[in-house]
């Protein structure tokens, strides 16, 4: 893409977190905007510190069939117009699956994102260091900033405790776990990425408040509020999907969880055996294996390398076990072949990933929409950079529907109670934000 015709303000700001607030409290005036921050992750390797996309110039929107070529062709009409910002926002549905490996969903879906969704915004904030940068082909930085500043703070509400209900009960996640155990000693597959749905009925919520206690309490280096028109994306993701910049990409899979601990040598020996865990390093090594392959397609041959394996992260909730792989791309490989050849995510399916794509089909309960999807953006040079939607409460204001959803991998070696836990301690952090019963 090439750089827009736009023009960009530079503000001095000293008080990041209460410019967040206002920031967000601005943007939630319109039908649409993407807001994506990394709290100052840096060993994450990030291009942009936070950034905020507001309002809506033009818009991709497809269902699952043709919508990665629907991309594609936006993405070419975009980089040989002037346009506002010269960046695009937006997000990767799950079952854009069904257009990439021929397989099919038929679960109900009542948060109702679009498979795919990409959009040229209006306003693009970026906040760098103790900078605001506001770029806005309107020529009205000036006024923006003002308008920012007038907004008042949040206010916090108390809100009634929910009920949160599961699709299945534990006696039948462990049932089905058991069935995928079998199926992974037919050799139907190496390893699997089942998941379950947490929801609630007859809901009201601010998703501005539930996005900034969310941050509070676990801050992660993929968050996200995702606003379109009446669906909301409240995320707190620890996990990138792909990153490009020049003819460099790279992906930084997570498999391997384990839970923090207030007393510090007790916390550093949950460390220390995600570590040597034999089983969270097979399950990790094998997404990593698919990711090769993944990135093989589409990079130069010889290039594709692991950078780091076994890496153990810690963040609010969790210690992760975090790998990189990055290769360097072939000449002239579109948005939408890199797309095809790495989407969905390997650390969210398994391995061989169609087989499991099917599997995954039968036996969970909802369809995972933008869950297990991915939101990001591409910038005015073609870079882009996308997380993976986890750890994130979905909202559709109109139905008053809320869900969430959690996962594990599950190999052969799998204890089917351990898996259990690991989805309710990966929901720890959602259920106190809501104020679960």
């Amino acid at each position: 893409m090439n750089q827009a015709t736009s023009t960009n303000c530079i503000f001095s700001v000293t008080n990041f977190t209460q410019v967040k607030d206002k920031v967000l409290n601005w943007a939630n005036r319109f039908s649409t905007f993407c807001f994506l921050d990394n709290h100052q992750y840096q060993s994450q390797l990030h291009s942009v510190e936070c950034v905020l996309a507001a309002g809506v110039v033009d818009f991709v929107k497809s269902a699952a069939g043709n919508a990665v070529g629907s991309l594609e062709q936006f993405i070419e009409n975009s980089s040989n117009q002037h346009i506002e910002t010269g960046w695009l926002f937006g997000h990767l549905g799950y079952d854009l699956k069904n257009e990439i490996e021929d397989v099919y969903s038929s679960h109900n879906d009542r948060i109702q994102f679009p498979d795919l969704f990409f959009f040229k915004p209006q306003v693009v904030i970026r906040f760098d260091k103790r900078k605001l940068i506001i770029e806005s082909k309107a020529d009205n930085e000036e006024k923006i900033f003002h308008e920012i500043f007038e907004m008042g703070e949040s206010k916090q509400v108390v809100s009634t405790p929910v009920i949160i209900q599961n699709k299945m009960d534990k006696e039948e996640y462990i049932s089905i776990i058991q069935k995928l155990k079998e199926h992974i000693l037919r050799g139907d597959c190496y390893e699997i990425n089942f998941c379950q749905e947490f929801f609630v009925d007859n809901v009201r919520i601010d998703p501005l408040i539930v996005y900034k206690n969310l941050s509070n309490i676990s801050p992660n280096p993929f968050s996200a509020l995702y606003k379109l028109d009446d669906k909301y994306l409240i995320c707190a993701s620890p996990e990138r999907f792909l990153k490009k910049q020049g003819n460099k990409i790279l992906s930084q899979p997570i498999k391997g969880t384990s839970k923090r601990m207030t007393d510090r040598s007790r916390d550093d020996e949950c460390k220390k055996n995600l570590l040597l865990s034999s089983k969270d390093r097979s399950e990790n090594v094998m997404v990593v294996d698919l990711i090769r392959n993944d990135l093989s397609k589409v990079c130069r041959e010889g290039t594709v390398k692991v950078n780091e394996l076994f890496g153990v992260y810690s963040f609010p909730q969790v210690h992760q076990m975090i790998s990189t792989i990055s290769g360097e791309l072939k000449e002239d490989v579109s948005f939408s072949k890199i797309i095809k050849a790495t989407f969905p995510m390997g650390s969210m399916t398994g391995a061989p990933k169609k087989k499991v794509l099917e599997l995954i089909e039968k036996y969970e309960k909802t369809k995972r929409g933008i869950f297990s999807g991915a939101v990001g953006y591409i910038d005015p040079e073609g870079d882009f950079d996308f997380n993976v939607v986890i750890r994130s409460i979905m909202y559709n204001e109109t139905n008053q529907y809320l869900s969430f959803q959690t996962g594990s991998g599950i190999t052969y070696y799998s204890d089917a109670e351990k898996e259990w836990e690991e989805c309710l301690l990966k929901a720890e952090a959602i259920r106190k934000v809501l104020g679960a019963e």
